[in-house]
């Protein structure tokens, strides 16, 4: 198993870009060691293009890989293209599915059902106000077992300075499954949570 598997704190260090058309950065320890990166892949050049001159990002599909610090990939998260509710698609870095990252409403604070690969939920994601920077992960019993926050403080604070840094808080014992689809959420957070709770499609 990948050590970013057995770790239960994470920041995911999304550096703020002007604009952004190829996702790209770190996963940090507490003392701010890069230990994983994410990388938005099967971007093209039209795609890109698309993308800085148009508001079409909603409707493409886009997919993030979660790669180690020994460069093995260790999650993969895709998001197809939508019109109102998104599906986030998880799989293991051998490409297996492992689940699924499902919105489920559009209104109010917004909430995603969490699946395995046979379609049994395995938890939820619930924002917890309306800008959505603070998410509870729970699991099928609606026990806390998680946390996404902002860095706003604390943990290396002189490090984790900008708008776009997260941490995943991993809590009590969760099954491999939902630890995965958990790494994925945090790695794809505005991507798969942000852009629906702010409203942006």
């Amino acid at each position: 198993m990948s050590d970013l598997l057995s770790r239960d704190r994470l920041i995911f260090n999304q550096k703020a870009k002007i604009i952004e058309m190829n996702i790209d950065f770190a996963i940090r320890d507490e003392q701010g060691n890069e230990v994983g990166r994410v990388h938005q892949e099967g971007q093209s050049q039209l795609k890109k293009l698309a993308r800085f001159v148009s508001s079409l990002d909603q409707y493409m599909t886009h997919t993030l890989s979660v790669y180690d610090v020994s460069g093995a990939k260790v999650v993969e998260l895709t998001r197809p293209r939508k019109v109102f509710k998104s599906t986030v698609l998880v799989k293991d870095g051998a490409g297996n599915q492992v689940g699924k990252i499902v919105q489920e409403n559009m209104i109010g604070k917004i909430h995603f059902g969490l699946e395995d690969a046979g379609g049994q939920s395995i938890g939820a994601i619930r924002a917890e106000n309306w800008r959505a920077w603070n998410f509870s992960i729970q699991d099928a019993t609606g026990n806390e077992v998680g946390r996404i926050t902002k860095t706003w403080e604390g943990l290396a604070k002189t490090m984790f300075t900008t708008a776009d840094d997260y941490l995943l808080e991993i809590g009590g014992t969760v099954s491999p499954t939902l630890r995965m689809v958990m790494l994925a959420s945090a790695a794809g957070i505005d991507l798969a949570l942000k852009q629906d709770a702010r409203g942006l499609g």
